[in-house]
């Protein structure tokens, strides 16, 4: 499983990962170690997922039997929205490192380009519902990413859940470039605009819920009636059919389980390939549908 990525600032990044989000205490380390046993090479977390010690504590594991070396693993995590004051990105960063058991980062992303208020809360709401927030610019925080890069905490950085428009913007100062932007990507929500953009500055794209996420399964791309009968096809299942989609498109993907079996057959998709008709089949549909939508939660159009 090395197949992987360039990036624009000349490392790589191995195209097919272990997501953490939503993975569940006591059951998040178990996952990431079984991964890496597997021959995984890419594991990615995050501050706000809550399970950074657990995943930390499998690192220290696996790398302490020999078998797996940390340099041989590629590891993102990324700053949560209230630490983008320029003075507690570094820190934040570092409270990552001792969860995570680490001395560096491989990648660290800004989660959102939006800064929340500073609060014992992670995602402060005001009196009418709407998420509170601080006057920090991106640019500052990006500022702050930047001096990681140079304190050899994180060999790159990026970000996450970033509009063509923040990126636009983000290009024009940015001293070190974001070597990724990490968004919602499946057949539902297949952000073309957004992706030729990303691909055409040498940002690449990475694929969070690639197989959808949240509410009925019948409603979620994994059940599309296309993909199961394109599965059908190949003698594979379907969740390896959205997987293939995102990587023939040169797109990075990172599934999440905790469930070893479907680790395993997430990993088992560079053995086919999907023809242009199948690949133009799944195209066909997208209907900007996203699962992952901070207005319920924030009561503002993040994305609008």
């Amino acid at each position: 499983m090395t197949k992987s990525l360039s990036l624009n600032n000349g490392r790589t990044i191995p195209a097919l990962g272990l997501g953490t989000w939503k993975s569940e205490p006591g059951k998040a380390g178990t996952a990431v170690a079984a991964a890496l046993e597997m021959g995984y090479q890419h594991i990615d977390c995050a501050a706000i997922y809550m399970n950074e010690p657990e995943v930390g504590a499998a690192f220290t594991r696996t790398f302490s039997k020999g078998a797996v070396k940390r340099e041989d693993v590629f590891i993102t995590s990324k700053l949560w929205n209230n630490k983008h004051h320029p003075d507690a990105v570094e820190k934040a960063c570092r409270q990552t490192l001792a969860d995570l058991q680490l001395e560096y980062l491989d990648l660290y992303l800004m989660h959102w380009g939006i800064a929340f208020k500073p609060d014992k809360e992670k995602q402060p709401l005001d009196e009418y519902g709407m998420i509170m927030t601080e006057p920090v610019s991106i640019q500052e925080t990006w500022r702050a990413m930047e001096q990681l890069v140079k304190l050899g905490l994180v060999k790159s950085i990026g970000v996450a859940n970033f509009t063509t428009t923040m990126l636009l913007d983000l290009l024009t100062y940015a001293k070190v470039k974001p070597v990724t932007n990490q968004v919602e990507i499946h057949p539902y929500n297949a952000q073309p605009e957004l992706v030729n953009f990303c691909q055409a500055k040498e940002v690449a794209v990475t694929a969070y819920s690639p197989l959808g996420s949240h509410g009925d399964e019948k409603n979620r791309p994994i059940s599309d009636s296309a993909i199961l009968s394109i599965a059908k096809v190949h003698g594979k299942s379907p969740a390896q059919v959205l997987i293939r989609w995102s990587l023939q498109r040169g797109i990075v993907v990172i599934p999440k389980s905790t469930n070893q079996k479907r680790i395993a057959e997430n990993a088992a998709v560079f053995d086919f390939e999907l023809s242009e008709a199948e690949m133009a089949e799944i195209n066909k549909l997208n209907k900007d549908h996203r699962f992952v939508d901070p207005i319920a939660s924030w009561g503002l159009g993040y994305f609008r």
